[in-house]
Order: structure tokens, then sequence, then C-alpha cells
């Protein structure tokens, strides 16, 4: 991707590391347990401005306002066990993340989350759907600055 689409992406866990935004450190699951409220704050200035890319693992704690559009990447259960896997998980961590993938809860909670129509399923299985994603979201970007620069 490119460096200015990179710079548009708060990163939420490094984020939360690094500015305290947490309410300590679950050992079972091997991450951080977010304060939504401090997270919150912390983007709302930069995210509000438009024209970001907010990337993480869950929608609900981020206001709808922030949002023309929510892309929900899935992934092969199997694909993602091995992906998961190979990242060192703990194995609770690898079944949680597979159950939601098997009940859709990420796609659920985005559309009950936001408007429907700003809501985009994305196959995120191999290399070329990775580099597909990309390009159409660097795309999407790419329309919305072009867009709003009109206005």
């Amino acid at each position: 991707m490119s460096e200015s689409f990179k710079r548009m992406n708060p990163n939420i866990l490094i984020t939360v590391k690094e500015k305290g935004l947490h309410e300590g450190f679950d050992q079972e699951f091997q991450s951080y347990i977010l304060d939504d409220d401090k997270v919150v704050d912390e983007l709302e200035d930069i995210v509000s401005k438009g024209g970001n890319i907010v990337d993480y693992h869950s929608c609900d704690l981020f206001p709808e306002r922030w949002f023309d559009l929510v892309l929900v990447l899935r992934t092969d259960i199997t694909i993602l066990y091995d992906r998961l896997e190979k990242r060192g998980y703990p194995q609770k961590k690898i079944t949680e993340n597979i159950d939601c993938e098997i009940f859709q809860v990420i796609l659920e909670e985005a559309k009950e989350s936001y408007a429907n129509e700003i809501v985009i399923e994305l196959q995120s299985n191999t290399i070329q759907d990775m580099e597909s994603n990309a390009s159409r979201i660097e795309q999407w970007v790419y329309n919305f600055k072009t867009q709003k620069n009109k206005h």
C-alpha cells in the first residue's frame, strides 16, 4: 500500500499500549482489555476529520458518525486457524476467533451498529484477495477525497 494510505490508518493497538487506553492485560487471551471510552476520546480528533481507515477486529465501540464505509474482512476458518496458530495465539483465543468467524459475529455487529448500505463484506483468503482488497480500499479512499474536495 502507498505511504499516504498507511498514514491515514491510526494503529489502534499501538495507541492503546502507548497511551494506556486499557483496563489491564488479559493473560488468558494475551491481549489488552480496551477502555472503549478512552480509545474513542483519543481517536476522536483524528478520525472525525474524515479520510481515515480504522482497522480493528471489532466495530461496535466506534461512533457511527465516523464512517462512510465499513468493511468486514472474512476468512475461511481453516485458513484463519493456520494464520492465528502461526502468530502464536493461545488455543482459547484461536477458538474464540474461529467461533466468531463461523457465527459471523463481526459482520452482524457491523450491520447492527451501522447503516446496512455502508457495510461491505470482503473475502480475505489469499494473497490475491488481500491485494484486490487493498486496491479497492485505496480506490474508495481516493474517490472519497476527490468527492470531498469538490464540495
